[in-house]
């Protein structure tokens, strides 16, 4: 579908944290997955490294992918996972 935002990368996450974003975690991708134009969105452990959290997310359009980056932004999540570093890859279907 034309206009869909795909995001896909991985979160590292040092063990003193494991736990608290492990806890977390859940209550992260119930809310994401009941926006508006999500139409997928996973956070897996990586089976090759325990501190690693492999990212799926898709969304209808950019406005959708915008709207989950603002609720993300302002969320006990992003406090939680504050300076984690994160590498992803986002594009634009066309």
């Amino acid at each position: 579908m034309a206009g869909r935002v795909l995001l896909d990368g991985y979160m590292e996450v040092p063990p003193e944290r494991l736990a608290a974003v492990t806890s977390a975690l859940p209550a992260h991708i119930a809310l994401t997955r009941a926006e508006l134009g999500c139409l997928a969105f996973d956070v897996v452990p990586s089976p090759d490294d325990p501190g690693r959290f492999l990212v799926s997310e898709i969304f209808s359009d950019q406005a959708a992918f915008d709207a989950h980056q603002a609720r993300a932004k302002s969320s006990a999540w992003a406090e939680i996972t504050a300076g984690l570093h994160r590498h992803y890859t986002v594009r634009t279907e066309r």
